[in-house]
This record gives C-alpha cells, structure tokens and sequence, in this order.
C-alpha cells in the first residue's frame, strides 16, 4: 500500500481540508463527469448542490458554500489567490451564472442553489455532497454524490464502497518497491532491506518521478510551509467568522524576538516557539488564506511547527533533514489514512490532530537521527494521548479550540520524539495497535462530538 507525500501533503486554502478544499475538488470532479454525458450540454440549464451532514451544520463557518461557488467559477485549491476570492464571489452574486467550458450557461443563485441538508448524513460517510444537474424545467439531467472524506481527499460513492469491510485506500498502490500498509510490515521491510522509512517512502516516490523532481517537490511543500508561518507571525487584527477571535501569533512572536532566544526568561521558552509557529499557521488558516494540508487544514500547524523547531532550534538541521522528517510523516500519515482515517467528521480531531502529532512525532525522530523503531514508537506515543478527542468547533469555526489545539499537538508530538529517542524502541503499545483503537473509539463517539458543533465547546461557551 502506497500513498504519495504529495497525497498526503497538499497545497490549499482554508480554513478546512474536508469542508472547503474537498468541495472544490468534488466540483471539478462532477464537472468532468457531465461534460462527458450525452446531450448534457444541450438540455442543462440549472445546477444545484446539496451538503449534508457535518458539511452542512458547520458549512458556514468552513466556507464550504463559497468553496462550491469558487470551484464552479473554474477555481482550485492550489492555485487560488485568497484575494480573489470577495470579488469572484461578488461577481457571481449580482450575475447570477455560471459560465463552465463545456456546458452552456446555468442559472445559479447561491443562496437557493447551494442547499445545506441538516438531516441525518448520507449513509457512506459524514461529509456527503449531491449534484443535480437540471433542464429548464427543473428535471434532473443527472444526479451524483461525491464524499469529502478528510485531507482533501474526494471519493464517489462507488469509490468508497469498493473496499467493502476493509480500510479505504483509494489512492492506494500496489506497484511500489515498499508497498506497506501497516506499522509492522513497515519495520519488517525496513529490517529486511537495511533501509530508513524515508529511504523506503523515497524509493517508492521515484517509481513515478524522478528524485530530482521528488526532492524538488518536498522542498516545495517545506517552503510553502514556512511561507504560512512567516506571514502568520506579521499578520494582525480578529478572524472572520463573527467570534471576534484575535490573533496572536504577531504579538507573542513579537514578544520572543524581544526577550532573545540565547537569554529566555523561562527554560520552557521554547515550547512558546513551538506554540507560536503552530497558532500562525493555524490562524492563516482560519483568515482563509494559504496552507498545506498535514494531513488536513484543522491540524495544519503541527507539522510545520515542529519542523521549524528543528531548524531553527536543532543543532545541524538542513534540508536534507526536512526531507527525511516529510517523507517519514507522510509514511506514517499513509498508514493512519489506510487504515483508520484522519477526517474529524468521522473519527473526532483524534483523527486531525492526534494524527498531525503522530506523523510530527516520526519526522522529527527520524531527522534527528532516530531508528525505525524509534520512530514508530515515538509516532504511537503522540496518538496514544490524543485519543479520544473530539472535534467541536465552536460556531462551526475553525478557531476555538482549534488553533490553540495545533499548538499542544506539536508540544506533544515532540516530547514523544524525545521519549522516543531515550529508548531503544521497544514499548508495549505498538502504532498498528494505537490506530485501530483510534478508529474504534471514533465509530463509538456520539456525532455531536464529530465536527457538527452540535455539542462539547460549541454547546458550552456563550459566543460572544
């Protein structure tokens, strides 16, 4: 089982992978699908898309209804620029149409065309999606459903159902040197091949790529990383969403750059580098500007906070050793995805946060030189204490306690590094192990507690 670092690690917007990019790249995938219907182009005159589940109860405070208008207007992901946004959406909004290569023009109208069904989820997964292409008299010309299923993966229902009673691997592949799918089979082919988990993840990405272009595409991710965070820590003012939730990482940083880092006040300083790298992230995110997914929008500050950590606070940090860390968190990311899954709306924030941590966990052992072993078990320490944990947004945003959630994940995901690297990785939980009961504890969870902000925080704190 393979599924690529550029799989697991994408560029995009925020503030969510499985409400705001999932959605866009669901429109793109049902626009290729009617492009390709017969007579489609000649009798469409309306198309109408309808969120259900936790798409819906926290659709508004994801974006998720502007990321269907801007996918429809031709925008993806990884490319938009955040500042387009208001004045494409402005435009659809008084024009009231879609023009899409391929189909003619269609009545849209947001407000009435963007549906949000607060029924019960569609039966495969929490994040459904249904389009309805309609004629001018209002038949449906076709009908489909597309599933955000977390990470800004998209499936279709056929696509999901495919692996009946087995762990969705949908972008999955056999035809690699190292195809492991679990923990295990990871240690044992690392065992037998004398190879690291980066050399492995590595040799597997160049079966399609050259290293070159591998390496080039890591050091890309890295960047954009480092972009957000660099531009996190200047931004200033309250978040979008009606909280009136102001950032903080400007100000802290400020603050830090102020007391030195060669003469802190506290020996614990450097937890608030790592807390500061995180919440600037995570508050870009929130502001709907541009982030990667590791492994998905609400957690995407852990990451690249701890790979900050350790070049700005490691000694010998390089850039061949923010290569092994992503290719290492991306193995691991790999295996959590296949079999448990890293979508809030399905397992709580154990599956976003709890798996960032894991995966930041085994990147930062690993380039700081750590075995296979160590690796794993510093990857099963940080999900270990993080299970349980549910997703509730409060107002449906990713702010409250998302951002100071990113935070604690990277302090956790390093201190499991360390405890990691004190042992010789041996331990009695293995990850295999931890993911399953991850995914277990996520079926039991009650769906309030899975991303619906129907209950915990969001029921709880007076939105002022």
């Amino acid at each position: 089982m393979f599924i690529s670092v550029f799989d697991i690690f994408k560029v995009g917007i925020g503030p969510s992978s499985s409400h705001t990019v999932g959605p866009m790249v669901a429109v793109h995938r049902y626009l290729d699908r009617v492009r390709g219907l017969s007579g489609a182009e000649a009798k469409a005159a309306r198309l109408t898309v309808t969120l259900h589940g936790s798409l819906a109860f926290t659709g508004k405070g994801h974006a998720t209804d502007k990321a269907v208008c801007l996918g429809l207007l031709g925008a993806r992901p990884d490319s938009l620029d955040p500042d387009q946004v208001d004045p494409m959406l402005d435009t659809l909004s008084s024009e009231k149409r879609l023009r899409i290569p391929g189909l003619p023009e269609l009545d849209f109208i947001p407000e009435r065309d963007v549906i949000f069904d607060y029924g019960p989820s569609l039966p495969l997964h929490a994040n459904g999606m249904t389009f309805e292409l309609l004629d001018a008299s209002g038949t449906p010309i076709d009908s489909f459903v597309y599933y955000s299923i977390g990470g800004g993966f998209v499936v279709s229902e056929a696509e999901l159902t495919k692996t009946t009673n087995e762990p969705i691997t949908e972008l999955a592949r056999q035809d690699v040197p190292f195809p492991f799918a679990s923990a295990s089979q990871m240690l044992a082919m690392g065992k037998e091949s004398e190879l690291s988990i980066a050399e492995m993840k590595l040799r597997n990405e160049c079966v399609t790529q050259p290293l070159e272009d591998v390496e080039a595409g890591i050091d890309k991710l890295w960047s954009a990383m480092d972009a957000c965070i660099n531009r996190g820590i200047t931004q200033t003012g309250q978040l979008p969403g009606g909280l009136k939730v102001k950032r903080r990482a400007a100000d802290i940083y400020q603050q830090l750059i102020h007391e030195g880092r060669g003469n802190p006040r506290f020996e614990h300083n450097v937890v608030d580098w790592l807390g500061v790298y995180a919440m600037a992230v995570n508050e870009e995110n929130a502001a709907g500007g541009r982030v990667v997914t590791a492994p998905t929008n609400g957690a995407a500050g852990v990451i690249p906070a701890v790979t900050r950590y350790y070049l700005d606070h490691c000694r010998d940090a390089d850039q061949a050793g923010i290569r092994t860390f992503l290719l290492t968190a991306a193995a691991v990311g790999g295996i959590i995805k296949a079999n448990a899954s890293i979508s809030g709306a399905e397992v709580g924030c154990q599956g976003e946060v709890g798996s960032a941590s894991a995966m930041a966990a085994a990147g930062l052992c690993a380039a700081l030189g750590g075995t296979n072993e160590q690796i794993e078990n510093a990857a099963e320490i940080a999900l270990e204490h993080h299970l349980g944990m549910t997703c509730d947004p409060i107002g449906g945003l990713v702010q409250v306690p998302c951002i100071e959630r990113n935070a604690l994940g990277a302090v956790k995901a390093v201190t499991a590094a360390s405890l990691a690297l004190r042992g010789n990785g041996s331990h009695f939980v293995p990850l295999d192990g931890c993911i399953e009961t991850m995914r277990q504890t996520g079926m039991d969870m009650m769906e309030q507690y899975k991303e619906t902000s129907k209950g915990g925080l969001a029921v709880n704190v007076v939105e002022c």
